[in-house]
Formats: C-alpha cells, structure tokens, sequence
C-alpha cells in the first residue's frame, strides 16, 4: 500500500492511496482533494489507511442508504418477522427516513446527524411513540449493518428522544357503571358480553382479544398468555394473526377465578356450536371470542355493538380503547403499584403508564387521604 500527494492548487491538496483489493486481487486507487494543508491530507490519508487495513469493507463501500435499507428489508425481513411487523418497518423507511436521508451514503451516516433526525421528528410533530418506533427501524437496520462490517458504529446508538408523550384525555367507564354495561351487553349478544368482559378483565387491546386462541389460556392456573393480534384487515388466514403493538406487549397475565369459570362455561358453549355447525366451524382458528362458526367478530361490529350498548346503557360515547383503560383504573382504585399496572397492560416503560394515568392517580391519592384524614379525625375525637 503507497500514499502520494499532489498540490492542485493554493489550499488544496490531494491525498492518492494505491491498494491490493483483497477480493479481486487487483491493485486499486483512490484519492481525495480539497485539504487546505499537506499536513491535513497526511492525517485523513492515515485515517483512511487504517480503515482499508482494519475494515476494507467499509472503508470501500459506496453503499447509499435508502438501498441498503430496502436490502435489509429484502434479505433480513421479508419472510422473517409477522407480515404487519415487516410493513410497519418499509412504511418508516418510505415515510420518514428515505425523504430525510435522500442519498447519503450508509457509511456516512453520523451519530450527530441522526439526532437531527430524530429532532426533524419532532418539529414535525411526531408523537414520541411513533418516533420510537421510527427509530426502531433504523436501530436495527444499522444494527444489521454494523454486523456485516459495513459500518464501523451504529450512529442510532445513545440517540435521545425527546419530549414527554402527548397527554389525552383517557375515557373510561365508571367502575359504578360497570354492571349496567356488561348486563346491557349480554341482553345485546352473549359473544359481545364475553368479548367485552374479557377486555374489562384482562385490559386486552381489542386485536389482542380477538387473536385469542384456547392455547392461550391455561384455566387451570388462571393465566393468559398475550402474543399476537389479529389483524381485521388479512385477507387470507395466513395473515391473520401478527406480532403484537411492541414487544413489551408480549406478556402473561392472571385472571380472577369467577373470569376463568365464565370461560369455562364459554369453551362448553363453543363446543355445542362446533358440533352444530359441524365442517362449516372454523376449526383451524381455534379463537376463543368468535362467531358461532368460530369465524373472527369484524371489527365492524365490535364498534356497532360497543356503541349500541353504551347507548342502551344511557352512557357517553366511548372508543372500545377506553375498555382497557377501564381495567388500568380498576386495578389503580383496588390499590395495585404502577409498576404491575405498567406490566399488566405491556407497556414499554414505567413512565408511560405514569404519564397515561397520572390526573387518574392524583384523584385516587386525593380519595385515599381524604378517608385517611377522616380516619385520622375519628380517632382523634
């Protein structure tokens, strides 16, 4: 390996570095002008010497971004991670990272500039969920880089999100309300009640309610295990079920006994309908909260059917969404830490489940020392 330098000019030297390509044997070139002193084109033709010696890979790649990103979706993805899972990540690279990036190459890709990035979101207005899972997708894409020595550090690594999640209103129904719901529910359709009740229960998301399979649920021990989700809009069955919302969603959970009792019975109705409806069941599916043919319940309906129980009930309008809050609520008022709510529902992070709840909390504290401070009273007098 030879290094020479060439002067083309005031303040703008060139550095030449010939080199033996280890993969065809051949002797190359290649060069860089523009340094202002020889000195600075000495010190980059060293760094570069050492990039050739220690990660010839790299240090020859003219790799663009946007294309290695679309072959690791190819090569790495497709066929490897759930079909909403794959989409989720070509849809950010579309969306957010090929428009930003344009034609950059992968290797110059720098922890400063991805944090502008990642700041580029939110000026825009991202949400922070939606930036971290943005980020997700370029983490472990350069994750997949670095592997392959294409790369000599993952920029993505020691990024910062920043910005609290948007705080929303959460809806819920009253614990009071309770009863009345689940009593309209059932007057309205068994299927809806047990679909309805599961979620009050469990603080399932509705997909993941959906997705449920009988393997899921061990009612001898009173647990559920959360996987999957079901995706309403699969046109075949192959696609039905798909990873669930993050990874921290996978988790299993503990019901009540008067829960798995219900489900019990349940399983004893299904299979009278399996038998009735003979070949026709959808036996394969094998969901617990189904149509008689054990076909999945179209989201259609489930929002049909929530609506027209919570009106029949004399109740506002809610999303289904707020069934799962109403669980995190019920489990705040019967006293539970943050921390098993955060785990229960499958939430990322502590500091999620705090910001969601947090005005709900404040009310519980200020319920909880008023009895204290009236407790206190009695005793005092």
């Amino acid at each position: 390996m030879g290094i020479g330098y060439r002067q083309h000019g005031k303040k703008n030297w060139e550095y030449r570095i010939r080199y033996n390509d280890p993969l065809s044997g051949k002797n190359k070139e290649m060069s860089k002008r523009g340094f202002e002193t020889k000195p600075q084109a000495r010190f980059a033709a060293q760094e570069m010497e050492k990039q050739l010696l220690n990660n010839y890979e790299s240090a020859t790649d003219t790799t663009l971004l946007k294309d290695f990103l679309q072959e690791w979706l190819q090569d790495y993805k497709r066929d490897v991670v759930r079909k909403n899972t794959y989409e989720l990540h070509s849809r950010n690279i579309e969306k957010q990272i090929k428009p930003y990036f344009q034609q950059i190459l992968l290797k110059k890709v720098k922890p400063v500039m991805y944090q502008k990035f990642l700041n580029h979101l939110f000026d825009q207005g991202y949400s922070k969920r939606t930036r971290e899972i943005i980020h997700g997708t370029m983490f472990n894409a350069m994750e997949k880089a670095l592997h392959l020595n294409r790369i000599e550090r993952n920029p993505c690594t020691g990024a910062t999100i920043k910005g609290n999640y948007q705080k929303k209103d959460v809806s819920f129904i009253d614990s009071s309300d309770i009863p009345l719901f689940l009593q309209e529910a059932y007057y309205y359709g068994y299927i809806y009640w047990i679909f309805f009740k599961v979620m009050i229960e469990t603080g399932m998301r509705k997909g993941e309610a959906a997705a449920l399979q009988w393997n899921d649920i061990d009612l001898k021990h009173n647990t559920i295990v959360i996987k999957k989700t079901l995706d309403f809009q699969a046109s075949e069955d192959d696609d039905l079920f798909g990873d669930p919302k993050t990874f921290n969603s996978n988790r299993k959970i503990t019901i009540r006994s008067s829960l798995a009792n219900e489900l019990h019975f349940h399983l004893k109705q299904q299979n009278q309908n399996k038998v009735a409806v003979n070949e026709l069941y959808h036996h394969d599916l094998g969901l617990v909260l189904c149509r008689k043919d054990g076909n999945y319940l179209p989201k259609s309906s489930l929002y049909n059917a929530f609506s027209k129980i919570l009106k029949n009930s004399n109740l506002p309008s809610l999303p289904i969404h707020s069934l799962r809050h109403t669980h995190a609520v019920l489990l705040m008022e019967s006293g539970n830490e943050m921390k098993y709510i955060q785990e229960r529902l499958g939430h990322g992070s502590i500091q999620i489940t705090s910001d969601v709840y947090s005005h709900i909390s404040k009310k519980i504290d200020t319920q909880s020392m008023n009895r204290f401070e009236n407790y206190m009273n009695n005793i005092s007098t």
